[in-house]
């Protein structure tokens, strides 16, 4: 995708995903009813979208139809690597668990975390070096 979505353009792409198929009116109404946008706003973002590549529109009749470019699961992903890309690797394991602390998980997403879990512990370090500046920790920084 050529940039990155903003948390107002993923409100669109969650509706997009979820209908797979969704004119504009039909997203001006969800989007009013979830966040109270203008329907400016909500033409605004599907402009956006298309523009990025994340969403495609076809004319039929008088209405815009926008579909999906991307896929949703492989496009959060992206999201999250981008967001760990930028986190110092000393950092990760709190994040993670901040994550995981936060989300509603259903027992089948548990079981799989505990099992990935254990296999990472067979090969985890003893302590995940500060990758910030070379030399430094970026605790010691503070």
């Amino acid at each position: 995708m050529e940039n990155s979505i903003t948390p107002a353009e993923w409100q669109v792409m969650r509706v997009a995903w979820t209908l797979k198929h969704v004119t504009s009116t039909q997203m001006i109404e969800i989007m009013q009813g979830k966040v109270a946008w203008k329907p400016a706003t909500v033409k605004t973002l599907l402009r956006r979208l298309v523009q990025k590549g994340a969403l495609k529109t076809t004319r039929v009749g008088r209405a815009f139809v926008y579909e999906p470019c991307v896929e949703e699961q492989p496009t959060m992903n992206e999201a999250a690597d981008d967001l760990f890309d930028n986190l110092c690797d000393m950092h990760v394991g709190k994040t993670l668990a901040h994550v995981i602390e936060r989300a509603t998980l259903s027992q089948a997403d548990v079981r799989q975390l505990q099992e990935l879990l254990a296999k990472k512990a067979a090969l985890a370090p003893a302590e995940v070096p500060c990758d910030c500046v070379p030399g430094m920790r970026c605790e010691d920084m503070n």
